[in-house]
């Protein structure tokens, strides 16, 4: 296809029918493709050669006026002279035109339609298009363009390029590196090997294949800038002119990558060694292959799979405490200590094993733990993993992920809903494990209660469980219960520690006392066993760390689920909303199917970030975190958890100098809520005294009663988190340099005992962790307001927002 250097220059512009609209001015550069020509229009008193192609992205300049000789058949086609002009094509089709504009090639197809050859004094329009008649013209007038021996020159120059296209690329290089110096080439064809290579650099599919030859992304623009001033130096006549003819397009980009590999192969074998290194140090790739052990064994994996009350879990414990070495993986510590305490209760010696505590009951042989902590050196004949679809969560699943793929038992049981059935089945025709699967229901149904209530919270009942998700809502609820009922309210939410959890829960489960409401978080949806007759969702919205969103299906049907027990006296399940507006989104959550995992959670084991290390130098352990994610290999089954909360304790532990990289790690494990200054506080001063080798003390003092307001009850549970984060530490590094660790457990069980009774007593107005956050909903006097549902309203109150923001309420009367 013939090509001039004094061509035409094509404005794109995108139009409604995804297709480009051309018209035609003049340039200097090489005009590479724009596709079919499918339309010319001609507008009376003007030039307006135009005609739809595809959409294609280019620059280009002018440096001559050049005249165009149109047929004078028509009198509306005239003869112009062009001027100088500019035009440049962003990523949006979006036109800049100007006459000092610098040019930009963004991208250019081969694949031509329209061509542009010099003629002499003349250039002309020419169109190449085989399959393009006069059926398709717009009015009546075809344009014609005029260029005698145009065909000829297109299929000469293509059988001339031919046997270079088909070279092989390994004897190209040899030929440039073996000549000292290339042929010359004239300024025109320069500029356009300049923007061939520059196609080149910018190109992703480029930078995406030299990965395949470990050339990295960071690398690959360092490596393309030098390939193209060796490439220009020492390029022959044959393969320059034929890059120019290519012009800077996917078949240039295709042509050169291969030289590329062996020009890089050459150049650069320290940076490939040193990126494969690091690549393969970061290899997450077949994760069932790290457990050898495991492998060797012929496991037997029954998958429990069912909602909840259906007897799943109660079916797998008893054959967890049939066994003779057994081990129980709880997604909570409160559920390892409640299946500890039962299991001991019925002649079962069991221990306890947690991050916070260890207690090893004499003669026992099985384990209660939760999943972090399990063990993958012991053999066992019974292993129980429950809650197995939280494989997918998105921080924590790769504790689960790791328990299923290297515990060493010959039965593993895995509890919990569809969700992850697929992923276990391929996980286990990847380790060769034998699966059975047992299918449960509900032993009664969960009923949706069409009748709401009304937006009243005086309509609560006896046993009925108040679900909200955030603990300000939640201390709202129990005062607006307890002040305008004659209800008594138990609290459970994430933030207390077990210990309060469980006699809260005692508490609502005991028919003698006045507590008969629950009011919780979504920490009820798993690990305690609750009397509650129903579940009421105050709201189904919640905020997500970033922004206001629906509660998920899966965890509505969770949370709803918690409703009716076998053998409690509320054996059927009841659900509903509070507010009207929230009951179609209810149904429909508890409508829908179980949604199918498609990728479980993996994270690095210490040795494999030492391994990644070892490839860097001079890297913070955050920025390893971070290159690590960027270049870790994954298969399509997994994908890596999130660690933001590990990357910012990191963050904040750069300024600790004498910590090992194992120390660092260990530390960023620490259970912590990052969100409280305080508690990142105290982490910080632990990790400063053990990098000091000095015993690390609690520094904290007993507080001298039961909270009197909210201030004082988030004061209990910072303390309690900063005790418990010392006992995990102590549980982690030597018992010398964490010496009160029991101290620190007498103190958390008067806290965890305090804090249950500012429970109570509750009546205050609830306040938040971190001064200045805004409050937006205030208590009164005469009731309360709450938020409406976010379901239906979430773009009003967004646009509410943006203006005065008023406050969308509903009173409930004195």
């Amino acid at each position: 296809m013939a090509r001039g250097q004094a061509t035409t220059l094509f404005r794109i512009y995108r139009s409604k029918n995804n297709v480009s609209r051309v018209g035609a001015l003049s340039t200097n550069q090489c005009f590479h493709s724009v596709g079919r020509c499918d339309r010319w229009v001609l507008e009376k008193n003007q030039f307006g050669l135009t005609f739809d192609g595809r959409k294609r992205e280019f620059s280009a300049n002018l440096i001559d006026t050049v005249r165009f000789h149109l047929p004078s058949g028509n009198t509306r086609f005239i003869e112009f002279n062009a001027r100088p002009f500019c035009s440049s094509v962003g990523n949006e089709g979006l036109v800049n035109n100007g006459a000092a504009t610098k040019p930009k090639v963004e991208d250019v197809e081969q694949e031509s339609g329209v061509n542009f050859v010099q003629g002499g004094e003349e250039d002309k329009v020419e169109v190449l298009d085989d399959d393009f008649d006069g059926s398709v013209i717009s009015d009546s007038t075809m344009v014609e363009s005029v260029h005698k021996n145009s065909n000829a020159v297109d299929s000469n120059q293509s059988a001339r390029f031919l046997h270079l296209s088909t070279r092989d690329p390994v004897e190209v290089f040899g030929e440039l590196r073996s000549t000292e110096k290339g042929a010359k080439i004239n300024r025109s064809d320069f500029e356009v090997l300049r923007e061939v290579f520059r196609f080149f650099s910018n190109s992703g599919w480029a930078a995406n294949q030299a990965l395949a030859v470990y050339i990295g992304k960071s690398f690959f623009p360092t490596a393309a800038g030098k390939f193209c001033s060796y490439f220009i130096k020492k390029c022959p006549d044959d393969v320059a002119q034929y890059l120019v003819w290519l012009g800077p397009s996917d078949d240039a980009v295709k042509f050169l990558f291969p030289i590329f590999v062996e020009f890089c192969i050459e150049e650069f074998p320290d940076e490939i060694k040193r990126f494969r290194a690091m690549i393969e140090s970061a290899d997450l790739t077949k994760p069932h292959t790290w457990f050898p052990f495991a492998r060797v064994m012929k496991r037997k994996i029954i998958y429990h799979c069912g909602p909840t009350n259906s007897g799943k879990t109660y079916n797998a414990l008893q054959r967890f405490m049939e066994a003779k070495k057994g081990i129980y993986c709880s997604p909570l510590r409160l559920l390892a200590m409640e299946v500890f305490d039962k299991v001991n209760a019925l002649g079962v010696y069991c221990s306890l094993l947690t991050g916070q505590e260890k207690k090893l009951v004499p003669f026992s042989n099985h384990i209660a733990c939760t999943v972090e902590m399990v063990s993958t050196d012991e053999m066992y004949d019974v292993a129980v993993i429950d809650e197995i679809q939280m494989m997918s969560d998105p921080c924590r699943g790769y504790a689960w992920t790791r328990a299923l793929l290297g515990l060493m038992a010959d039965e593993i049981h895995l509890c919990g809903d569809p969700s992850v059935l697929d992923v276990v089945r391929k996980i286990c025709s990847e380790t060769g494990d034998e699966l059975h699967e047992q299918h449960y229901e509900r032993f009664k149904p969960l009923v949706v209660e069409a009748k709401t209530l009304l937006g009243d919270l005086r309509n609560v009942r006896c046993g009925d469980c108040v679900v909200a998700f955030s603990r300000r809502e939640i201390f709202e609820v129990k005062m607006a219960i307890e002040k305008h009922t004659n209800h008594r309210c138990c609290v459970i939410y994430g933030a207390l520690p077990p210990e309060t959890r469980r006699q809260q829960a005692n508490l609502f489960n005991d028919q003698d006392n006045e507590f008969d409401v629950l009011v919780a978080s979504d920490a009820v949806g798993m690990g305690l066993n609750l009397n509650i007759r129903r579940v009421v969702f105050y709201s189904l919205s919640k905020y997500n760390g970033d922004k206001i969103i629906p509660v998920p299906g899966s965890q509505v049907k969770q949370i709803a689920g918690r409703a009716g027990r076998r053998g409690s006296i509320y054996p059927d399940g009841l659900t509903t909303t509070l507010n009207l507006d929230d009951l179609d989104y209810l149904i429909e959550c508890m409508k829908q199917p179980f949604e199918v995992v498609k990728k479980v959670g993996l994270f690095p084991f210490f040795e494999q970030v030492e391994l990644f290390a070892g490839q860097l130098s001079n890297y913070t352990f955050c920025q390893l975190l971070e290159k690590f994610g960027e270049n870790c290999r994954l298969d399509g089954s997994y994908f890596l958890c999130r660690h933001d909360h590990i990357k910012k304790v990191a963050n904040m532990l750069e300024k600790v100098q004498g910590l090992s990289l194992e120390d660092r790690f260990n530390f960023c494990f620490a259970p912590v809520n990052i969100r409280d200054p305080k508690a990142m506080y105290h982490l910080l001063r632990f990790a400063s005294s053990y990098s000091k080798n000095a015993p690390v003390s609690i520094a904290m003092g007993m507080p001298k009663g039961s909270a009197k307001n909210d201030a004082e009850l988030l004061d209990l549970e910072t303390k309690h988190q900063v005790l418990s984060m010392y006992l995990w530490l102590s549980h982690q590094f030597k018992e010398e340099v964490f010496p009160y660790a029991k101290k620190a457990e007498a103190m958390a069980t008067d806290i965890a005992e305090l804090l249950g009774q500012s429970l109570t007593n509750a009546n205050w107005k609830p306040e938040s962790r971190q001064a200045g956050k805004p409050k937006p909903h205030q208590q009164r006097e005469d009731g309360y307001d709450r938020p409406r549902s976010l379901i239906k309203s979430y773009e009003n109150r967004k646009r509410q927002e943006k203006t005065s923001l008023p406050q969308r309420t509903e009173k409930i009367p004195a």
